[in-house]
């Protein structure tokens, strides 16, 4: 009997996704756990495997198009099975998939983040898989899908970027493929198909919005539209955390960590909400109460070259400076690697964006909607500040809190940021809690 299989719901309020890659084609037999198809969701890419063994009929969907949840993926000829069995299995809403790796044997999805580039937070490194082997035979030249900033890179390096492969999503080149192709051209390895020059470049160029794209154009919509925005701003002078990490830099790397000051900032939050719970809260208008959370998991807002994630680091108030250092270093290792997963977006409570890692100072952060609040951390500056009626060199670091003022007073906000700053001017305690 025939039977077809839909786009499951994997959770996290997915409703789409963009077809990647068909692993399968008409004809062909597949087991149970066999993967059928590489999907791009706003939040991961992940492998869906056929829930069932049988014949594949027909696929629905082009490679690049975009399929709504529930709607068909492949029509199955299935043995053994009655036509009244049949219409019960197509009737069953699929159940949200487990995130495991698929095995020969094995049946779940494997979610990956396509992370790739310098983030705000994230260590540089390679964006992804190796590049492809160019076959020696001419292929018909297609133009490259790549973000303007690659461009801007590639014409930088005098780079043809139609040449380079890409390892991004649906073949997007990524800016750690064009350095590997640049590296190539120099050892002689890689040759460069010649074309004729155009006449003149191209005044207007289209590219597709990435699945990530339109979740964070949605999300800030959303954000905007049902949280009153205020943003408080200030400046705290952080010399003794500045001192207090250059101390300990060198035995927490003898340990295999990278001390920043991202842990400290982290845990002066944690230590101010459970000061101040309305900052770590949400308001449920449908029941006309408040939500108190008791927990703290901070999200990161991470910059990458396909979009802004947020992964989240689970009970802060519970990790020590050094655990909450190797966590971080775990999650930007796993986003380098493509390994983030629904999980680690997931019930956060707070959310920290860093934008003084790329050079920003001060910044109006929207919020991470339903939470309460964000925080955005600017760079450290040497600046002339008054210590003991005298102006001396300071290190500053600029702060700005966006939060929804249906929940927080403008004072209570006040408060709330005086507070990080206190911690902050006076790290120690921070080391050793």
């Amino acid at each position: 009997m025939r039977y077809i299989f839909k786009f499951p719901d994997i959770g996290e309020g997915i409703t789409e996704g963009k077809i990647l890659q068909w692993y399968v084609k008409k004809g062909q037999e597949v087991k149970s756990g066999d993967p059928l198809v590489k999907m791009e969701t706003d939040k991961v890419v992940t492998d869906i495997p056929s829930p069932r063994d049988g014949v594949i009929v027909s696929l629905f969907g082009k490679e690049g198009e975009v399929v709504n949840v529930d709607a068909p993926l492949v029509e199955l000829e299935i043995e053994g099975v009655s036509p009244e069995e049949a219409q019960a299995i197509a009737k069953e809403r699929p159940k949200p998939l487990e995130e495991k790796p698929i095995d020969e044997k094995g049946f779940g999805v494997v979610g990956t983040i396509e992370v790739a580039g310098d983030s705000a937070f994230l260590p540089s490194g390679t964006e992804g898989l190796p590049p492809k082997e160019e076959p020696e035979e001419e292929k018909p030249r297609k133009k490259a899908l790549a973000t303007p900033m690659a461009r801007a890179m590639a014409k930088d390096m005098g780079v043809d970027i139609n040449n380079v492969p890409g390892t991004g999503p649906a073949g997007r080149v990524m800016k750690k493929d064009i350095q590997a192709y640049y590296e190539k051209l120099q050892t002689g390895k890689a040759v460069p198909v010649m074309v004729p020059a155009e006449p003149a470049a191209e005044r207007v160029v289209y590219e597709p919005l990435s699945q990530i794209r339109k979740t964070i154009a949605r999300n800030m919509i959303l954000s905007k539209q049902n949280a009153a925005h205020m943003t408080v701003m200030e400046e705290v002078e952080v010399s003794e955390l500045v001192k207090l990490r250059e101390t300990h830099k060198a035995s927490y790397e003898q340990k295999g960590l990278k001390l920043s000051y991202l842990p400290f900032i982290l845990k002066a939050v944690v230590y101010s909400l459970k000061e101040f719970p309305i900052l770590n809260s949400q308001m449920d208008l449908e029941n006309g109460r408040m939500i108190f959370k008791n927990y703290y998991n901070i999200g990161i807002a991470v910059d990458t070259e396909d979009g802004l994630v947020v992964p989240v680091i689970r009970d802060v108030d519970k990790l020590p400076i050094s655990e909450l250092t190797a966590h971080i270093m775990d999650m930007a290792q796993k986003a380098r690697d493509r390994k983030l997963t629904l999980e680690d977006f997931k019930d956060g409570t707070f959310t920290v964006t860093n934008y003084g890692s790329i050079g920003g100072t001060f910044g109006v952060p929207v919020i991470n909607y339903p939470q309460a609040a964000i925080l955005g951390v600017g760079r450290i500056m040497k600046t002339p500040v008054v210590k003991n009626d005298e102006i001396v060199v300071g290190q500053v670091l600029p702060l700005s809190m966006s939060v929804d003022h249906r929940i927080v007073d403008g004072a209570e906000a006040a408060r709330f940021i005086k507070k990080v700053m206190g911690y902050l001017e006076e790290p120690a305690s921070l080391l050793l809690a």
